[in-house]
Protein backbone atom coordinates (compact mmCIF):
# COMPACT_ATOMS: atom_id res chain seq x y z
CA UNK A 1 0.00 0.00 0.00
CA UNK A 2 2.13 3.18 -1.38
CA UNK A 3 1.44 6.48 -2.20
CA UNK A 4 2.27 7.83 -5.07
CA UNK A 5 0.53 11.07 -5.43
CA UNK A 6 -2.64 11.36 -7.94
CA UNK A 7 -3.13 12.92 -11.29
CA UNK A 8 -5.32 15.48 -9.25
CA UNK A 9 -2.53 16.54 -6.33
CA UNK A 10 1.27 17.45 -7.33
CA UNK A 11 3.05 15.59 -4.08
CA UNK A 12 6.80 16.49 -3.64
CA UNK A 13 9.19 13.51 -3.14
CA UNK A 14 9.74 13.96 0.36
CA UNK A 15 5.87 14.12 0.83
CA UNK A 16 5.05 10.76 -0.54
CA UNK A 17 7.98 9.73 1.61
CA UNK A 18 6.27 10.73 5.01
CA UNK A 19 3.26 9.47 4.00
CA UNK A 20 4.13 5.77 3.55
CA UNK A 21 6.57 6.13 6.50
CA UNK A 22 3.68 6.73 8.27
CA UNK A 23 1.76 4.14 6.94
CA UNK A 24 4.47 1.51 7.33
CA UNK A 25 4.99 2.59 11.26
CA UNK A 26 1.08 2.23 11.84
CA UNK A 27 1.27 5.51 13.26
CA UNK A 28 -0.53 9.25 12.52
CA UNK A 29 0.86 11.36 10.00
CA UNK A 30 1.39 14.49 11.25
CA UNK A 31 1.53 17.37 8.45
CA UNK A 32 2.06 21.02 9.14
CA UNK A 33 2.61 24.18 6.64
CA UNK A 34 1.36 27.26 5.70
CA UNK A 35 -2.56 27.23 5.44
CA UNK A 36 -3.75 26.65 1.70
CA UNK A 37 -0.70 24.30 1.00
CA UNK A 38 -2.69 21.47 0.31
CA UNK A 39 -2.61 19.76 4.06
CA UNK A 40 -6.52 18.88 4.50
CA UNK A 41 -6.76 17.51 0.51
CA UNK A 42 -3.69 15.92 1.00
CA UNK A 43 -6.17 13.30 3.17
CA UNK A 44 -8.06 13.31 0.65
CA UNK A 45 -6.12 12.22 -2.29
CA UNK A 46 -4.30 9.68 0.00
CA UNK A 47 -8.03 7.98 0.38
CA UNK A 48 -8.57 8.30 -3.47
CA UNK A 49 -5.07 6.91 -4.59
CA UNK A 50 -5.07 3.73 -1.85
CA UNK A 51 -9.28 3.07 -2.35
CA UNK A 52 -10.15 3.84 0.96
CA UNK A 53 -13.05 5.30 2.24
CA UNK A 54 -12.08 9.17 4.18
CA UNK A 55 -13.96 10.26 7.96
CA UNK A 56 -13.11 13.69 8.42
CA UNK A 57 -13.21 15.12 11.91
CA UNK A 58 -12.96 18.97 11.42
CA UNK A 59 -11.74 20.35 15.07
CA UNK A 60 -12.96 23.92 16.09
CA UNK A 61 -12.00 25.93 18.80
CA UNK A 62 -14.56 24.11 21.69
CA UNK A 63 -14.04 20.38 20.07
CA UNK A 64 -13.57 18.13 23.09
CA UNK A 65 -11.32 14.76 22.48
CA UNK A 66 -14.22 13.48 23.77
CA UNK A 67 -16.64 14.12 21.15
CA UNK A 68 -14.24 12.17 18.73
CA UNK A 69 -14.89 8.85 20.83
CA UNK A 70 -18.51 9.35 21.51
CA UNK A 71 -21.22 11.45 23.87
CA UNK A 72 -24.11 10.49 25.71
CA UNK A 73 -27.06 12.49 25.42
CA UNK A 74 -28.40 12.41 29.34
CA UNK A 75 -30.74 14.98 29.10
CA UNK A 76 -32.58 13.96 26.37
CA UNK A 77 -32.65 10.33 27.98
CA UNK A 78 -34.44 12.13 31.40
CA UNK A 79 -36.85 14.01 29.08
CA UNK A 80 -37.78 10.55 27.59
CA UNK A 81 -38.20 8.77 31.03
CA UNK A 82 -40.34 11.71 32.17
CA UNK A 83 -42.68 10.76 29.15
CA UNK A 84 -42.61 7.20 30.00
CA UNK A 85 -40.60 6.37 26.10
CA UNK A 86 -40.05 3.06 25.52
CA UNK A 87 -36.29 3.76 24.17
CA UNK A 88 -35.61 5.05 27.79
CA UNK A 89 -34.61 1.53 28.77
CA UNK A 90 -31.45 1.06 26.38
CA UNK A 91 -28.57 3.72 27.06
CA UNK A 92 -27.02 2.57 23.40
CA UNK A 93 -30.34 4.85 22.06
CA UNK A 94 -28.78 8.00 23.87
CA UNK A 95 -25.13 7.70 22.71
CA UNK A 96 -23.35 9.40 19.38
CA UNK A 97 -20.85 8.11 17.85
CA UNK A 98 -17.64 10.30 17.18
CA UNK A 99 -15.39 9.74 14.00
CA UNK A 100 -12.91 7.79 16.32
CA UNK A 101 -15.55 5.19 16.90
CA UNK A 102 -16.63 5.55 13.27
CA UNK A 103 -12.86 5.04 12.06
CA UNK A 104 -12.51 1.86 14.57
CA UNK A 105 -15.85 -0.18 13.92
CA UNK A 106 -14.86 -0.07 9.91
CA UNK A 107 -14.52 -3.39 8.69
CA UNK A 108 -12.35 -1.84 6.04
CA UNK A 109 -9.35 -0.03 6.17
CA UNK A 110 -9.90 3.70 6.50
CA UNK A 111 -8.00 7.37 6.29
CA UNK A 112 -8.88 8.98 9.28
CA UNK A 113 -8.43 13.44 8.69
CA UNK A 114 -8.53 14.53 12.33
CA UNK A 115 -8.05 18.32 10.45
CA UNK A 116 -6.48 21.77 12.49
CA UNK A 117 -5.85 20.25 15.39
CA UNK A 118 -4.09 23.30 16.72
CA UNK A 119 -7.61 24.92 16.71
CA UNK A 120 -8.95 23.32 19.96
CA UNK A 121 -7.77 23.18 23.54
CA UNK A 122 -4.17 22.28 24.41
CA UNK A 123 -5.17 19.55 26.05
CA UNK A 124 -7.54 17.84 22.95
CA UNK A 125 -4.13 16.46 21.80
CA UNK A 126 -2.98 14.96 25.57
CA UNK A 127 -6.53 13.46 25.81
CA UNK A 128 -6.25 11.62 22.60
CA UNK A 129 -2.75 9.65 23.50
CA UNK A 130 -4.30 6.21 24.72
CA UNK A 131 -6.72 6.30 21.81
CA UNK A 132 -3.85 6.71 19.82
CA UNK A 133 -1.84 4.31 21.62
CA UNK A 134 -4.34 1.35 21.65
CA UNK A 135 -6.13 1.90 19.26
CA UNK A 136 -9.49 1.42 21.75
CA UNK A 137 -11.71 3.34 24.18
CA UNK A 138 -13.94 2.72 27.00
CA UNK A 139 -18.01 3.01 26.73
CA UNK A 140 -18.73 3.75 30.55
CA UNK A 141 -21.95 4.19 29.55
CA UNK A 142 -22.29 0.61 28.48
CA UNK A 143 -19.39 -0.89 29.73
CA UNK A 144 -17.76 -2.03 26.18
CA UNK A 145 -14.73 -1.37 24.95
CA UNK A 146 -14.16 -0.48 21.53
CA UNK A 147 -10.86 -1.68 19.46
CA UNK A 148 -10.14 -0.89 15.83
CA UNK A 149 -11.07 -3.68 13.48
CA UNK A 150 -8.15 -2.06 11.02
CA UNK A 151 -6.04 0.02 11.85
CA UNK A 152 -6.60 3.46 10.51
CA UNK A 153 -4.29 5.45 8.88
CA UNK A 154 -4.59 8.75 10.56
CA UNK A 155 -3.69 12.37 8.89
CA UNK A 156 -4.08 15.25 11.35
CA UNK A 157 -3.25 18.76 10.32
CA UNK A 158 -2.01 21.99 11.57
CA UNK A 159 -1.40 25.22 10.65
CA UNK A 160 1.11 25.67 13.53
CA UNK A 161 -1.46 28.21 15.66
CA UNK A 162 0.02 27.04 19.04
CA UNK A 163 2.37 24.39 20.13
CA UNK A 164 1.55 20.93 20.30
CA UNK A 165 2.40 18.86 23.51
CA UNK A 166 5.88 16.46 23.37
CA UNK A 167 3.94 13.41 24.86
CA UNK A 168 1.35 13.67 20.86
CA UNK A 169 4.26 14.75 19.21
CA UNK A 170 5.87 11.64 20.05
CA UNK A 171 3.19 9.12 18.98
CA UNK A 172 3.41 11.24 15.28
CA UNK A 173 5.17 11.04 12.05
CA UNK A 174 6.25 14.40 11.33
CA UNK A 175 6.09 15.98 7.93
CA UNK A 176 6.01 20.34 7.27
CA UNK A 177 4.64 21.14 3.76
CA UNK A 178 7.47 23.44 1.77
CA UNK A 179 5.99 26.16 0.37
CA UNK A 180 6.01 25.35 -3.63
CA UNK A 181 8.77 26.44 -5.63
CA UNK A 182 8.15 27.92 -8.94
CA UNK A 183 8.56 24.82 -10.90
CA UNK A 184 6.62 22.41 -8.09
CA UNK A 185 3.92 25.53 -8.32
CA UNK A 186 3.87 25.40 -12.03
CA UNK A 187 3.10 22.16 -11.85
CA UNK A 188 0.10 22.34 -9.21
CA UNK A 189 -1.06 25.11 -11.96
CA UNK A 190 -1.43 22.27 -14.63
CA UNK A 191 -3.77 20.04 -12.39
CA UNK A 192 -6.22 22.76 -12.21
CA UNK A 193 -5.54 25.22 -15.35
CA UNK A 194 -3.99 23.10 -18.08
CA UNK A 195 -4.64 25.04 -20.96
CA UNK A 196 -2.62 28.86 -19.57
CA UNK A 197 -0.58 29.82 -21.86
CA UNK A 198 3.45 29.79 -20.47
CA UNK A 199 4.10 33.48 -21.13
CA UNK A 200 0.94 34.69 -18.84
CA UNK A 201 2.09 31.99 -16.13
CA UNK A 202 5.69 32.75 -15.69
CA UNK A 203 4.35 36.42 -15.66
CA UNK A 204 2.51 36.09 -12.98
CA UNK A 205 3.73 33.52 -10.94
CA UNK A 206 6.95 36.32 -11.40
CA UNK A 207 4.75 38.58 -10.19
CA UNK A 208 3.17 36.18 -7.03
CA UNK A 209 6.27 35.33 -5.74
CA UNK A 210 7.77 39.01 -5.67
CA UNK A 211 4.25 39.79 -3.46
CA UNK A 212 5.06 37.01 -1.42
CA UNK A 213 8.49 38.28 -0.62
CA UNK A 214 7.63 41.61 -0.25
CA UNK A 215 8.80 43.38 3.62
CA UNK A 216 6.28 43.81 6.15
CA UNK A 217 3.39 41.41 4.18
CA UNK A 218 1.32 40.43 6.97
CA UNK A 219 -0.47 37.40 5.10
CA UNK A 220 1.54 36.19 2.19
CA UNK A 221 -0.79 34.84 -0.71
CA UNK A 222 -0.98 30.75 -0.21
CA UNK A 223 -1.10 27.99 -3.26
CA UNK A 224 -5.14 28.04 -3.05
CA UNK A 225 -5.09 32.03 -3.37
CA UNK A 226 -2.47 32.34 -6.46
CA UNK A 227 -5.29 29.39 -8.05
CA UNK A 228 -8.11 31.47 -7.42
CA UNK A 229 -5.93 34.58 -8.84
CA UNK A 230 -5.01 32.23 -11.99
CA UNK A 231 -9.02 31.53 -12.44
CA UNK A 232 -9.68 35.45 -12.33
CA UNK A 233 -6.68 36.03 -14.50
CA UNK A 234 -7.78 33.44 -17.34
CA UNK A 235 -11.94 34.67 -17.15
CA UNK A 236 -10.60 38.24 -17.63
CA UNK A 237 -8.82 37.28 -20.84
CA UNK A 238 -5.83 39.27 -19.37
CA UNK A 239 -2.70 39.30 -20.93
CA UNK A 240 0.99 39.14 -19.73
CA UNK A 241 1.36 43.09 -20.47
CA UNK A 242 -2.07 43.67 -18.14
CA UNK A 243 -0.44 42.60 -15.27
CA UNK A 244 2.52 45.03 -15.66
CA UNK A 245 2.87 47.07 -12.78
CA UNK A 246 4.74 50.30 -11.97
CA UNK A 247 5.49 52.77 -9.33
CA UNK A 248 2.27 54.33 -9.59
CA UNK A 249 -0.05 51.22 -9.34
CA UNK A 250 1.77 48.66 -7.08
CA UNK A 251 -1.45 46.74 -6.30
CA UNK A 252 -1.50 43.60 -8.86
CA UNK A 253 -4.19 43.64 -11.06
CA UNK A 254 -7.51 41.66 -9.33
CA UNK A 255 -5.07 41.96 -5.76
CA UNK A 256 -8.87 40.62 -3.46
CA UNK A 257 -7.39 37.27 -4.35
CA UNK A 258 -4.00 37.45 -3.23
CA UNK A 259 -4.29 40.27 -0.06
CA UNK A 260 -6.66 39.66 2.19
CA UNK A 261 -6.57 42.21 4.80
CA UNK A 262 -5.99 46.27 4.76
CA UNK A 263 -3.00 46.34 6.26
CA UNK A 264 -1.65 44.10 3.25
CA UNK A 265 -2.89 46.73 0.86
CA UNK A 266 -1.94 49.78 2.80
CA UNK A 267 1.27 48.13 2.37
CA UNK A 268 1.19 48.33 -1.29
CA UNK A 269 -0.63 52.08 -1.38
CA UNK A 270 2.52 52.90 0.42
CA UNK A 271 4.69 51.20 -1.84
CA UNK A 272 3.05 53.24 -4.90
CA UNK A 273 3.16 56.79 -3.15
CA UNK A 274 7.02 56.41 -2.17
CA UNK A 275 8.02 55.18 -5.81
CA UNK A 276 5.56 57.95 -7.23
CA UNK A 277 7.61 60.40 -5.17
CA UNK A 278 11.26 58.99 -6.11
CA UNK A 279 9.94 60.27 -10.07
Amino acid sequence: MQFQGTKDYVATDDLKVAVNAAVTLERPLLVKGEPGTGKTELARQVADALGLRMIEWNVKSTTRAQQGLYEYDAVSRLRDSQLGEERVHDVKNYIKKGKLWEAFEADEKVVLLIDEIDKADIEFPNDLLQELDKMEFHVYETGETIRARQRPIMIITSNNEKELPDAFLRRCFFHYIQFPDAETMKKIVAVHHPDIKEALLTTALTQFYEIRDTAGLKKKPSTSEVLDWLKLLLAEDLSPEDLARNGADALPKLHGALLKNEQDVHLFERLAFMARGRR
